[in-house]
């Protein structure tokens, strides 16, 4: 069977972007960084949107839609806000084109007296709902969340991992106290935490960013960190705890019980379609896509082996049969979705397509199998024994009663654990001074570099920026200080100050 590329031979980014195009995912489009998300694709985030949609609502978050232009006087209201997304906004300045000279242009007479942001986030026009919609500590805390695209003006754009527009969640609370704001932001980051290592069988480390990595506006910012097979990171989410800096822009303040006007303290979190890299580049392999099966759009694909001969009926009603039982299987908490593939082409393409497209369990039925009630399959976690491919053969019975639904199971299980090895294995300790990143970093970008942890003294305004302008020379960012610390710490590696936290830095996406 054909493969892919070689993840272990080729540039990783000419791997992934073979890997998009060959499962078919998406595909890029007219406007220079945005992309067509292609139905398997939008499979995925299907799949995604439903189960995280649900673990929102759970926690006492309903869904609304606000609009995706903003005033830019709204923004230009929280001065930290517009100076971090500046250079990433589009401007509408006009609501009316005109044929002038022959050439159609924006009519000068259309220009809006105010221009509008195409929404990069939503903080400040939701911010402008909640002052009009909190009065008295009896309206708190609010709890609000928006399926919704953002636009942010991006220069080296990448399928998935950063487009011009994406599509995303963006949840957004208020709260009567700073202490009930941060456990809200803590238990959104545990919910991301959870559904990525749960769901998406992408092992994560959750931690706080550092003050020149925080959300513009926000007084902390925690994110899920993920590894790459190339070592790299993807922050895969992010929870930040603002405040008050957008309640005192916006003006949303409330009546306590004691009838005092004060501010709220207000959150936002959200993750986005960069999800799916992330999952790419987690768990694809040489042949291509691996995806998790809570995520897969088809679970289960059937693929008839058919000739263009009398018994090709009989195959078909049998694999009609069989994709009938499957459907009634539950597994992962939802019915077993199935596809039977019939399109007019050879059976091997066919299956090659969906190798390539990650489904967890490719059936091949022929006429043997049909006749003796047998079932053919591949698993998509482990297709190969070397170069060869391996097919699992046993009863139709068997099957439907036992191994669909174990082996599914199995999957979602080995694709996270292969993900966790390699995530634990690559994190290095025990480097204490400057010398020492040099060394672990050197050489070229599309070498293996995992992550190093190491400790230091939290420094803060100019001390932090001499820490950047360090980490920039080699390409490096501080992803977070994991949540879970030690009791002591070496000196800073940084300052040589005594250290109070730990802290991973890496390459990152």
């Amino acid at each position: 069977m054909q493969r892919a590329l070689d993840i272990n031979r080729t540039r990783f980014a000419d791997w992934y972007q073979a890997v998009v195009r060959d499962a078919d995912m998406a595909e890029t489009s007219p406007v220079r960084g945005a992309m067509v998300i292609k139905p398997w694709g939008y499979g995925v985030w299907e799949q995604i949107q439903q189960e995280l949609d649900r673990r929102i609502k759970a926690t006492g978050h309903e869904n609304c839609y606000f609009p995706m232009f903003i005033p830019l006087s709204f923004i230009a209201k929280e001065a930290q806000h517009v100076e971090g997304f500046a250079k990433e906004m589009a401007i509408v300045t006009h609501h009316r084109l005109k044929t002038i000279d022959g050439k159609l242009q924006p009519d000068p007479d259309a220009r809006l007296e105010e221009p509008l942001v195409v929404r990069p986030t939503s903080e400040t026009i939701i911010g402008d709902a909640f002052s009009r919609w909190v009065r008295s500590y009896r309206d708190l805390p609010l709890l609000i969340n928006q399926w919704a695209n953002v636009v942010r003006w991006e220069m080296r754009p990448r399928l998935f991992l950063r487009t011009t527009e994406f599509l995303w969640q963006e949840g957004h609370t208020a709260h009567a106290t700073a202490e009930e704001a941060v456990a809200e932001t803590m238990k959104m980051l545990e919910v991301y935490r959870s559904f990525s290592e749960d769901y998406l069988a992408m092992p994560v480390i959750a931690g706080e960013k550092p003050e020149n990595e925080r959300f513009p506006g926000a007084e902390a910012t925690y994110s899920i960190e993920a590894m790459m097979q190339d070592g790299k990171a993807l922050q895969a989410g992010t929870s930040h705890f603002l405040g008050t800096h957008f309640a005192e822009a916006q003006g949303i303040k409330f009546q306590d019980d004691a009838g005092t006007i004060t501010f709220c303290n207000t959150t936002s979190w959200g993750v986005s379609t960069r999800l799916i890299g992330g999952v790419i580049m987690t768990h694809g392999d040489d042949d291509g896509l691996r995806l998790p099966p809570a995520i897969a759009p088809k679970q289960i694909v059937i693929v008839p082996m058919l000739r263009d001969k009398p018994e090709d009926a009989d195959v078909l009603a049998y694999c009609e049969s069989l994709a009938a039982a499957l459907s009634s299987i539950h597994v992962l908490g939802a019915p077993v979705r199935v596809l039977l593939d019939t399109k007019k082409i050879k059976s091997a393409e066919k299956r090659w397509n969906w190798v390539r497209r990650g489904a967890p369990i490719i059936v091949e039925i022929g006429p043997r199998d049909a006749a003796g009630g047998n079932v053919t399959f591949m698993r998509r976690d482990s297709l190969r024994d070397g170069d060869k491919v391996k097919s699992i053969a046993c009863t139709r019975a068997e099957f439907l009663e036992e191994k669909a639904a174990q082996i599914l199971a199995e999957i979602q299980h080995s694709l996270y654990a292969e993900a966790k090895v390699r995530l634990d294995a690559n994190i290095k300790t025990g480097v204490t001074d400057w010398a020492g990143v040099e060394d672990y970093f050197k050489g070229s970008d599309d070498e293996f570099k995992g992550w190093l942890k190491v400790s230091w003294s939290k420094p803060s305004g100019a001390e932090l920026e001499k820490v950047d302008t360090k980490l920039k020379a080699l390409k490096l960012t501080i992803r977070n200080a994991p949540l879970q610390q030690p009791d002591s710490f070496a000196p800073c590696l940084f300052t040589g100050a005594p250290g109070v936290q730990e802290i991973l830095i890496g390459r990152a996406y």
